[in-house]
């Protein structure tokens, strides 16, 4: 059995893992789903990436938790790959669920297209708080896509606005990219969030190395939409 620790992504909140959490630990595994810092309703969103990666770390050191497997969904993957650097010796496997893996020196906004960044940065120079909120109709179409409209407005109504500044900010990964710790990449075949040239597999796995490779159909936020088969598919992903 195993002990996860999930890492939501972008507009969401640990509370987005509930029946994932509930299914792992119906199989005899142990799984938290902790908010990073600045995210969640009403949070302080005045947060770096440096604290979104803190948060998560010190999580980790004040429960005293090990051998874990580290699962970053999507930004999540960011912020995975930092947490790594700074407590190693406590992972036994990454697994990155359609997860942003960064080159070293780079931002999230840097991988993404040009239409999506300049859309984000809009959002955020007209908002009060440098936090971009998701639109309902990109949410529909892109994140939720093949789910049925009840489905749509329940997940984009438990959202809450989206911290800019760890989205902007360079990340130096050379230490990540010098780490031995087993890697996993977990790919959704119907997640249109990033694709064609933009799309996460190959273009992210790829920057791992040497990685396992699981694969399952879905949008981009099964999370909600297939909770059970994404929980399975990490136990998968998580293995030895």
């Amino acid at each position: 059995m195993s002990t996860f620790v999930l890492v939501h992504g972008a507009w969401h909140d640990g509370s987005a893992w509930d029946r994932v959490i509930e299914r792992l630990n119906a199989q005899g595994h142990i799984a938290f789903g902790p908010t990073i810092a600045g995210h969640g309703r009403d949070a302080d969103r005045s947060v770096t990436h440096a604290e979104a990666t803190r948060s998560i770390v010190d999580f980790v050191l004040d429960n005293g938790l090990t051998d874990i497997v580290l699962v970053g969904h999507s930004y999540g993957g960011t912020v995975i790959s930092k947490v790594a650097e700074a407590i190693s010796e406590s992972i036994r496997r990454l697994v990155f669920v359609s997860g942003f893996v960064l080159n070293d020196g780079e931002c999230l906004l840097d991988n993404i297209p040009p239409e999506d960044r300049a859309m984000l940065t809009q959002l955020a120079s007209e908002s009060a708080d440098d936090t971009a909120a998701m639109p309902f109709e990109y949410w529909q179409q892109r994140f939720v896509n093949g789910a049925d409209p009840a489905t749509q407005r329940w997940t984009h109504d438990r959202l809450s606005p989206q911290p800019f500044r760890p989205f902007c900010e360079p990340l130096n990964l050379e230490k990540f990219y010098a780490l031995d710790t087993p890697k996993s990449y977990l790919v959704c075949t119907e997640d249109i969030t990033l694709s064609g040239e933009w799309g996460w597999h190959p273009r992210m796995s790829r920057r791992l190395g040497a990685y396992r490779l699981v694969r399952m159909p879905g949008n981009h936020e099964v999370v909600f939409t297939d909770p059970i088969g994404l929980a399975d598919k990490i136990v998968e992903a998580g293995r030895d």
